[in-house]
Formats: C-alpha cells, sequence, structure tokens
C-alpha cells in the first residue's frame, strides 16, 4: 500500500529526529505539507481531490475537531486541499439533493472519509443517514458503496478505526470498526476525537504525495510513531520514580491510571485547541483513546 517513501515528509522528519531531539515536529508534519499542497494547487501543478466525510454511528466529535483547525484553518482546506462533495454537518444542501450528490461523487475520483462505527445489527437500521426515492439508507449500505469505489479510505476517529464507544459492551447495534467492515485498506487515524492535524496531514500527503508511511495498525507513523510516554512532560517524574498520588500533584501519574505507556500519539508534543494544552499538561490521564482496545480495555480510567 505504501509508496516509495526515500524523499517523504516522513524520512525527513525521521531523519531529523535522529539528529536532534528537540525538533518542533508538530511544525516539520502537518502544517508542512498541507503549505505545500496548497502552493502546488495554487500552482494548478496538483489539483484538489474530491471528498466524502460520512458521518455513522459516532458523536460528531471528529467533525466538530476537524472544523477547529488552525494552520491552514477549515475555509483554506476546503477550498485549497479538498473539495468536499458530500457532509452529513457541512454541506448546505439537504433531503434527496444531499444525497444525489453523494452518489455523483461515486463515479470520480475521491476520499471516502468514515467518521464513527458502522452498524450492522437489523440489516443497519440502527443509523439512517438519508431517506432517497422513499427509501432509507444505512449508513452499512452507504459506507460499502462509498467503500467500493473510493481511491483511498481513511477512519477518522477510535470508533471508525476499532469499534470505540459505538462498539464496546455490550454493543446492541453490533457496531464494527471500518477495516472490520470493508474488505479494503483503510488508513486509521484514532482518537477520541482524532486531532484535526492528523486527518489534515493525512489528506495532504495523499493528494500531494500518496500514501503516508504506515505502522503495522495502518496508522501515519508521522503521528502514532511513539508512545505518549516517550515524549511526556512528565517523563523526567517517572524516570526519577516521583509519582504523584492525586490528581492535581506532582509526579507521573502512571501509578493513578495513566495510559501513556501503551498509547501511541504525539499528544504532548502536538497538543490541542491551538497548541495549547493537553491532558496531562492539565493534570488529567491519558487514557488510551488512540488504542485499539478502547474504551473497555483501558477501564477504569482512574485507579488508585
Amino acid at each position: 500500500m505504501n509508496k516509495d517513501v526515500s524523499q517523504s515528509p516522513e524520512r525527513v522528519v525521521l531523519m531529523e529526529q535522529a539528529e536532534c531531539p528537540l525538533t518542533e515536529e508538530k511544525l516539520i508534519t502537518a502544517r508542512r505539507i498541507a503549505e505545500h499542497v496548497l502552493n502546488q494547487v495554487k500552482a494548478q501543478s496538483i489539483s484538489r481531490m474530491k471528498a466524502i466525510w460520512l458521518e455513522v454511528t459516532g458523536c460528531s466529535g471528529n467533525i466538530i475537531s476537524f472544523m477547529d483547525s488552525d494552520t491552514p484553518n477549515l475555509y483554506e482546506i476546503l477550498t485549497g486541499i479538498i473539495d468536499l462533495r458530500y457532509s452529513n454537518i457541512l454541506m448546505g444542501a439537504e433531503g434527496e439533493y444531499a444525497f444525489e450528490r453523494f452518489l455523483e461523487t461515486l463515479d470520480t475520483e475521491f476520499i471516502l472519509l468514515v467518521d464513527g462505527a458502522v452498524s450492522t445489527n437489523s440489516n443497519g437500521m440502527y443509523n439512517i443517514i438519508a431517506n432517497y426515492q422513499g427509501r432509507r439508507i444505512t449508513a452499512m449500505e452507504a459506507v460499502n458503496m462509498a467503500g467500493e469505489k473510493a481511491k483511498y479510505i481513511v477512519s477518522v476517529g477510535t470508533c471508525a478505526s476499532y469499534g470505540g464507544i459505538s462498539a464496546a459492551r455490550p454493543n446492541p447495534s453490533g457496531s464494527l470498526s471500518v477495516p472490520d467492515f470493508l474488505n479494503r485498506p483503510v488508513i486509521r487515524l484514532p482518537g477520541c476525537s482524532s486531532h484535526p492535524d492528523w486527518v489534515l496531514g493525512t489528506l495532504a500527503h495523499l493528494i500531494g504525495y500518496g500514501v503516508p508511511l504506515l505502522d503495522e495498525d495502518s496508522r501515519p507513523v508521522l503521528f502514532y510513531g511513539s508512545t505518549v510516554h516517550d515524549n511526556c512532560t512528565r517523563r523526567g517524574f517517572f524516570d526519577n520514580g516521583i509519582y504523584a498520588r492525586n490528581f492535581g500533584e506532582e509526579g507521573c501519574m502512571f501509578e493513578i491510571g495513566c495510559r501513556g505507556p501503551v498509547t501511541r500519539a504525539d499528544c504532548p508534543r502536538r497538543k490541542w485547541n491551538g497548541y495549547v494544552n493537553w491532558p496531562v499538561g492539565d493534570n488529567s490521564c491519558c487514557i488510551g483513546c488512540t488504542q485499539r482496545y478502547f474504551p473497555d480495555g483501558m477501564e477504569p480510567f482512574v485507579r488508585y
């Protein structure tokens, strides 16, 4: 699934990291790739790619996170990187006309982004995304239709990537992750929610360079190549055996439930909400939301 990555942005990042541990990776990955692709589109050396964003069994947290994109912002993304043809939330069209836009896009080259797990019980009737020509269109049917024809498929968030909260016990809707539902390669961008940079950087990479370097679980190495623990701002406390016993205390929070050592994501470097803060920086444990077994396998989130 991967192209030659000898000159790819990931290669550059990994080489720079090897030379300088203080590299500002967030400035070298999503932002730089996006800026390069924006410039290429403006120069007409490449074209925007059509995209479908399907919100299925989830909480809409990922599309809200994506709308908080900062550099570039949402407007620049939608006018300079992708041509978003269908989105349950962002498009202005409604009703049957909206679903016709979805159907028209299936006959073009496009990226499919799925936000949320796929409900399969009762033939998918737990999740209806459209009524078209007197027939209910389930999310299961829509994901299958688009998944068969998309050039690239991206599962945005942990529900889409692994089942997540939507598939948590007892899972009455029979929700499945997108990779488990579709018999096709899927790029996973787990997170509850997925950071806007992870989505933006992946989209820009697909358009400008092709498929990014992926790990064994089909996650971009750019964003999931190290654990939270590896770069945690409290790592020094851990190395010196200093542990917090309660929230708000100085020290590593491993003994009160932090899942940073087993969670792969660059949250400590990238941070959230305009690169301002992140859970551990706000005296909260990492709860392992980017991992395959979240939430069932990560509970209880706090333990003393």
